[in-house]
């Protein structure tokens, strides 16, 4: 199979007025899987450089040639063109001849000394230049003046140490560089002799080598490769499944502050409530409510805990069961947040945002390597924001710190540990209720509530991931994450049915809610062939904790507040020191996964596994209860690609998902059975150009063991109800053409509640539109006196949905508009983002009929950022 390709290219003119002759150094960046294929690629790229004064040595040792004299080398340009290989990035000197290249290995890094250089670069500050993610396998690639006389050369292997070899050119020095991640062809074996000529490789397209303009950092808004379906890095063509990512430029581009507003970009994803007013909460996937998401891989946060945007290098949302990898979850879908890891050269940048509502925020995020070879890295990226809000009385303080450091224990072995903590201090929120059946008729603003319900909210983060490669074939990977959250405060809030249509009952009380998820997690990847076929392994082991304790303290009368005429100005019952009620539950879960990635030819491809997973949970609501459940999850996937861009699949999964609190069958007396989801799902997927892709998938998802109530005593439960999901999804993300880039969506959702004893059949299932669109792009002027200047314009619209499973309250469809403006120029941008351009009135999710959000009205929000 050949190996996915993500090209770009460089091209900077040299400002020097002086006649120059250019040699070059040339990064040849590719993917091919062992040291022994890799060879034999390189010999065939170089056979005719036999006689080169810079020998080909592996990545260990590089030649090195003396220098001639002292006369140190001008770097005037970084160009980089694709080829039928990867990547070449050229450094143009005037004396070529006279550098000498030394070079080292820590980790996954590859680090090379260009001795006798200096880097004069006509664009940013002249003395850097800096991309990441620019292919397949290699995170980031940098070459920096290091002193008066190295510039300094960095390739950093995503997953392993990236394969080199030297040798020379009628151009200059070159270096073949290769990570690990393309899949492997078959190695030679007795029974398939290797020939004396291979096959010849097609030839690239002409278009692949066309030159472009670059400067810093590559803006995109495609991944070619996603982790979460499959736990590896694997190209998104290659996954018999509908998995879209998010990368870090669109969440700079709209000015993330919730990562909600970021999944408003993707088809079938919606928010499923909003807890307090904040932006916690769950997601709402293909018509399901996943409560809170995943972090690098790990369970992490709940319904109650809310995600800050700083640290996020990309969020990919996994569509449909996912239990095979990620154990209980629901049928829908899942969010994984991936986030920023350390740098290998010094990085530093500060932004600061204000806008209207008082809103100010302000983040730093800074890296580098702590230790002059590179062993120690850091990364620390931090936040403040302080903010008003269109709902009266509403605020919010937010502070939150990131840590993380990575060690190169050797070069086979590295050590990730990252730390967390966030604080929320805000004033919790209800929403607005339902009358008849729509949202009351009162202004978006007012505070259904009163202002004394003031809560605190913090979350501290800790975990560590242990990698170790065997061989170039095999890894270890070892991690843990503990989150630890509690949320704490005086509440005052409404969310109950209206009386005589007009009284909202505001119950007074205070409450302690914290919550722990420990995760231990083990994995074995590896790569084997059997015959012609190839194979890629996965093997995990997982132990995860939930623990949860409940207090409240509670006044059992509440205060009736008119919501047409609110009187806040109320005198408030004394509440209790007693405890009214408490509870606590602890979950434990052992799972078991296998699964394999089989490439049967280099167009035919199948991906299977399951997982087992033993459940066992304890609650005491005063009376301690117990119980012990298992699940089989399992998951087959077919991918055909026809021709290499387009890509045919078909999946089967299943998921599993326990109730939250341990509960009795009404007629057998015993735990309620997990609920259970299916998915059939097929689709296409099309790489419209190398930078252009889009998705386009049609499924049906069935849930079963639905709890609903006993026909012969409502005061029961029983579990036979089904809830059903069918839909087609599309989605567009990419580069059209030189800095202009899109990411867009439809969505058709029909989800329905399919068996039932007391919500009717065909009922939708809260939050679901049965249409949704969006559309967001950017343009940036790429030359003349408006280089930098960039424009952005979206849209979205949601149709209809119901706040309850009965149907008896309606969110109306809305259509909103956002823009965008802004300028950027060496190593600063300045910008305004509007949201809700127009003013429109609309809602974003519900709790239930009486606990309705708004959206908010027009928005500004003010940047300026700055990188060194």
């Amino acid at each position: 199979m050949k190996p996915y390709q993500f090209f770009f290219n460089l091209l900077l003119k040299s400002t020097l007025p002086l006649a120059v002759s250019f040699a070059s150094i040339t990064v040849l960046l590719s993917t091919p899987a062992t040291s022994e294929e890799l060879g034999d690629e390189i010999s065939k790229n170089i056979a005719q450089l036999g006689d080169s004064k810079i020998p080909a040595q592996n990545s260990r040792v590089l030649a090195q040639t003396p220098t001639q004299e002292n006369t140190v080398v001008v770097i005037t340009g970084v160009t980089a063109k694709s080829t039928d290989q990867g990547l070449e990035v050229i450094f143009a000197s005037n004396q070529g001849e006279q550098l000498q290249v030394t070079n080292r290995s820590t980790g996954n890094n590859f680090v090379a000394d260009i001795t006798g250089g200096q880097l004069r670069l006509p664009n940013g500050d002249g003395f850097t230049y800096r991309s990441e993610n620019p292919i397949s396998g290699v995170t980031e690639i940098t070459a920096t003046n290091v002193d008066a006389n190295t510039v300094r050369l960095t390739v950093v292997g995503e997953n392993s140490l990236p394969k080199v070899e030297l040798f020379d050119d009628d151009a200059g020095l070159v270096f073949a560089v290769a990570s690990l991640t393309t899949a492997a062809k078959p190695p030679q074996t007795e029974e398939q002799p290797a020939t004396e000529t291979p096959p010849e490789e097609p030839a690239a397209p002409q278009n692949e080598l066309e030159e472009v303009l670059v400067t810093g950092e590559q803006d995109s808004y495609r991944a070619p490769n996603a982790s979460t379906a499959t736990r590896t890095d694997t190209p998104v063509r290659d996954i018999p499944g509908s998995i879209q990512v998010i990368p870090r430029q669109i969440l700079e581009d709209q000015k993330t502050t919730r990562i909600q507003e970021a999944l408003e970009n993707i088809s079938g994803v919606r928010k499923e409530g909003n807890y307090g007013g904040t932006d916690a909460g769950g997601f709402n996937i293909r018509g399901f409510a996943q409560e809170g998401n995943f972090r690098n891989g790990l369970a992490d946060n709940d319904f109650y805990s809310s995600v800050d945007p700083a640290n996020i290098d990309r969020i990919e949302v996994l569509k449909g069961p996912a239990s095979v990898l990620f154990g209980q979850s629901e049928p829908g879908g899942i969010v994984n947040v991936v986030t920023k890891q350390p740098l290998g050269t010094p990085y530093y940048s500060a932004e600061v945002n204000v806008g209207n509502y008082a809103f100010y925020r302000s983040s730093l995020d800074i890296s580098g390597p702590l230790e002059d070879d590179g062993s120690l890295l850091y990364r620390l990226n931090a936040a403040y924001q302080n903010s008003g809000s269109f709902r009266d009385y509403n605020f919010t303080e937010r502070v939150f710190v990131a840590p993380v450091f990575t060690l190169d224990i050797s070069d086979r072995t590295s050590l990730t540990v990252d730390l967390e903590y966030q604080n929320n201090n805000y004033l919790f929120d209800r929403g607005l209720p339902s009358l008849g059946d729509r949202p009351a008729p009162i202004p978006i603003s007012r505070l259904v509530g009163l202002p004394d319900s003031v809560y605190d909210d913090s979350t501290f983060r800790v975990g560590y991931r242990l990698e170790h490669q065997f061989s170039e074939n095999w890894q270890l990977r070892n991690g843990f994450s503990l989150v630890s959250a509690e949320s704490a405060g005086n509440y005052a809030t409404g969310g109950n049915e209206l009386v005589d249509d007009q009284f909202a009952p505001i119950y007074i009380g205070r409450d302690d809610f914290t919550r722990e998820i420990y995760t231990l997690q083990t994995e074995v990847v590896g790569r084997f062939n059997t015959g012609s076929i190839v194979h890629q392994p996965l093997i995990g082991v997982e132990l995860r904790r939930n623990i949860w304790a409940y207090n409240l303290y509670d006044v059992p009368d509440p205060i009736l507040l008119d919501i047409f005429n609110p009187d806040y100005d109320v005198d408030l019952p004394d509440i209790p020191d007693e405890k009214t009620s408490s509870y606590t539950t602890r979950r434990d879960t052992l799972g078991i996964y296998l699964q394999d990635q089989i490439a049967f030819t280099d167009n035919l491809k199948v991906l299977v596994g399951g997982r087992f997973d033993a459940f066992y949970r304890r609650d005491n609501f005063g009376t301690p209860e117990e119980e012990n459940l298992s699940a089989f999850s399992p998951r087959v996937g077919i991918v055909y690609q026809p021709i290499q861009p387009i890509s045919l699949y078909a999946s089967y999964t299943q998921s599993f998902q326990p109730d939250r609190f341990l509960d009795r069958s009404a007629v057998t007396n015993e735990p309620f059975k997990p609920t259970e989801g299916t998915q059939y799902e097929v689709g296409i997927k099309a790489d419209i150009s190398d930078r252009l892709s889009a998705t386009l998938a049609a499924y049906e998802i069935t849930k079963t063991n639905v709890i609903t109530a006993d026909p012969i005593d409502p005061d029961l439960s029983i579990q036979v109800g089904e809830q059903r999901s069918r839909g087609v999804e599309l989605d567009v993300g990419g580069e059209i053409q030189p800095g202009w880039n899109i990411i867009a969506s439809y969505t058709y959702t029909d989800a329905i509640t399919s068996e039932d004893n007391t919500i009717a059949v065909g009922n939708r299932l809260i939050n679901v539109p049965e249409h949704a669109a969006s559309l967001w792009t950017t343009y940036e002027i790429q030359t003349g006196d408006l280089e930098g200047l960039g424009f952005g314009l979206g849209l979205y619209y949601v149709g209809d949905r119901f706040a309850d499973l009965d149907n008896t309250s309606v969110l109306p469809s809305y259509f909103r508009t956002d823009s965008a403006i802004y300028y950027k120029r060496d190593n600063w941008r300045v910008a305004l983002n509007f949201r809700n351009l127009f003013n429109q009135t609309y809602y974003e999710t519900a709790q239930t009929r009486n606990i309705i959000y708004p959206g908010a009205p027009f928005t500004v929000i003010g940047s300026f950022a700055i990188e060194f």
